[in-house]
Parts: C-alpha cells; sequence; structure tokens
C-alpha cells in the first residue's frame, strides 16, 4: 500500500468513526508532546503519564497540546503507560456527550472552552461592525519595511506646465 493511500484510510478512519469506550480504554487530555512521539496527558481525575503515539498515526494524524485523545493501557509499561488508540475531534466529543460516556472532570472545561470560544466569535463580529461605520482610516495598514518608500511628486505635471508657460 502506498504512502498516499495509507493515509487516506488512517484519515478516513480518524475523521468519519465514532467510537465508544470498552471497559479498559480511558478519554485523557494531552497536556504537552515530550518529543519521539510521546506525550504527557492527564486524566479526568487529575493523574499525569505519558502515552505513545502508534505507527500508524505518526506523520499522518498531528495533535496538539488541549486535544483529547482514547487510550489503551500498557502492562509493562512503567513511565509509558498507555497508547493512543483514537483522536478525538469536536463531533466526538459531543457524540460522547450525548452518550454520557464523557467524564466528568473534563465536562467543566469542555463548557468553558465552548464559552469562550463563542464569546470570542462575537467579540469578533462586534468589532468587524464597528471598524465599517467608522470612516476610512489607512493608519492601522501594515507597511512592508522590507520595500523602499518611493515619495512620489507632481514634478511631470509641474514640469509640462512650466514648459507650457515657457511656450507661450
Amino acid at each position: 500500500m502506498s504512502q498516499a493511500t495509507k493515509r487516506k484510510h488512517v484519515v478516513k478512519e480518524v475523521l468519519g468513526d465514532f467510537v465508544t469506550l470498552t471497559e479498559n480504554q480511558q478519554i485523557v487530555k494531552i497536556t504537552g508532546s515530550r518529543g519521539n512521539n510521546l506525550h504527557e496527558t492527564v486524566t479526568a481525575m487529575g493523574e499525569t503519564f505519558l502515552v505513545s503515539m502508534p505507527t500508524k498515526f505518526r506523520k499522518n494524524i498531528w495533535i496538539k497540546r488541549g486535544d483529547y485523545v482514547i487510550v489503551d493501557p500498557i502492562e509493562e509499561g512503567e513511565k509509558v503507560k498507555a497508547e493512543i488508540s483514537f483522536i478525538l475531534y469536536k463531533d466526538h466529543i459531543q457524540y460522547l456527550q450525548k452518550q454520557q460516556l464523557w467524564p466528568d472532570g473534563f465536562m467543566d472545561e469542555s463548557q468553558v472552552q465552548d464559552k469562550i470560544n463563542k464569546q470570542q466569535e462575537t467579540e469578533e463580529k462586534d468589532e468587524e461592525e464597528e471598524e465599517s461605520d467608522s470612516e476610512d482610516d489607512e493608519s492601522d495598514l501594515f507597511v512592508n519595511t522590507n520595500r523602499c518608500n518611493y515619495q512620489c511628486s507632481d514634478s511631470e505635471e509641474e514640469e509640462d506646465s512650466e514648459e507650457e508657460n515657457e511656450e507661450k
């Protein structure tokens, strides 16, 4: 299977499927990346540990701080205690909340995050409306400092008018 085909199938699986938790899986929040495909996570109870990203996700799916994932525990792990089995996106989180499978420890965070996002969107819309109502002011435009600023003058027009005056 080619790399592009593999990536297509992995992305389709992650974005399309809605999963439910098995008895040994749990939902954790990514708090940071430690390198070498290891990520630091925190559970809903506040326990922190490292999780590894399986080979099928590497270079195909990206996760960042604040994302939620479903992990499978690793029995022999001391520092790395679990492996990522599924990455949760906004639609997956809403589905799990409707199914009442979302941990209570993360419930407050997701609701607060949704409220913050909605407030930011409304504030941006309000600012855009205020800006459109104000007069056209070019003082806030971006100035590229990498280009030379040429002073344009009407010297050609002045020269033309002087030549016309001399001819008369």
